[in-house]
């Protein structure tokens, strides 16, 4: 099997990023994300915006918003604006365009290289989910889903979305739940526990849910009562979700586990990805929801 088959691959923990520059600082986003990357084309200024927000630029028919990723992360305005790159992304169920300094090349690495940063020098606001070690450097894998909450708060996951569903039972079905970010960890929480979900057992990555379900599964005989849910985002660092689903649909006792991916990368075009690893539904987020609905449908 050659490297481009591999690649086409759901589940292999593998993904390709791309490799941008802000300043002296490398940065990378996921492949996945990225629709295509331009040279600067004019931005329209919009009065009164975030100050992350450079402006507004029509892409063939479509106006999408351009994101300063040097101010969103606190850094030097670009010395060479001109040599700048606008990289076009599609996630959470929209296009945005972020607005880089440099973009160098893609790489093609295991989730497994991708290192949690530390807490002595992330801190809860940080915008960076991970650290990657490549050629002797240290690429620093951003969380852009977080600096578009930043600028729209209303995006994200609302306990007022669950509310609209009315009145709903306390539930005793446990739930296992992958998630990197403590953000959408602490709003998974609140969301799910207002739709009557009490047992939830997080997890940062899909490493340490899958050693978790695999150690529980040793007693097959009592398993069905420990756990009868996961849900799972797709970036994670050491396993992704589409390897975490893998994992489950090939063990002999947690292959009947439904699985939910809840990530913000389900799109027409990636949805076959976790069809390939037999994932039981794919949601995106910010839809919870629809997620919630579609836990009642698998488990009550």
């Amino acid at each position: 099997m050659n490297d481009s088959s591999i690649l086409l691959e759901s589940g292999t923990n593998e993904l390709e990023i791309v490799e941008f520059g802000i300043g002296q600082n490398k940065f990378a986003i996921n492949v996945m994300k990225v629709k295509e990357i331009l040279n600067p084309v004019p931005v329209v200024a919009i009065p009164n915006a975030h100050p992350f927000v450079e402006g507004i630029m029509e892409l063939r028919g479509e106006v999408l918003p351009v994101i300063n990723v040097a101010a969103a992360l606190g850094l030097k305005e670009s010395s060479n604006p001109q040599q700048d790159k606008l990289i076009v992304t599609e996630f959470n169920q929209m296009k945005t365009v972020f607005h880089v300094h440099t973009v160098s090349q893609i790489h093609r690495i295991s989730w497994a290289q991708i290192e949690k940063p530390s807490d002595m020098y992330q801190g809860q606001e940080s915008q960076i989910i991970g650290v990657i070690k490549l050629g002797g450097e240290m690429v620093l894998f951003l969380d852009f889903e977080k600096i578009l909450l930043e600028i729209n708060p209303d995006s994200g996951i609302k306990v007022s979305d669950v509310k609209k569903l009315g009145p709903r039972e306390r539930s005793m079905k446990k739930i296992v739940i992958a998630e990197d970010s403590a953000m959408l960890r602490k709003m998974l929480h609140e969301t799910l526990s207002e739709a009557g979900f009490q047992y939830l057992e997080f997890f940062e990555n899909g490493q340490d849910a899958i050693t978790y379900l695999e150690h529980l599964a040793e007693n097959a005989d009592i398993f069905s009562q420990e756990v009868q849910l996961v849900i799972t985002d797709i970036e994670m660092p050491q396993m992704d979700g589409h390897h975490l689903t893998k994992r489950i649909k090939e063990h002999p006792v947690l292959e009947k586990l439904p699985v939910i991916i809840f990530s913000s990368l389900i799109t027409n075009e990636l949805h076959h990805k976790g069809s390939v690893v037999g994932a039981d539904a794919q949601i995106s987020k910010p839809e919870i929801s629809e997620l919630v609905l579609k836990i009642d449908e698998l488990i009550l």
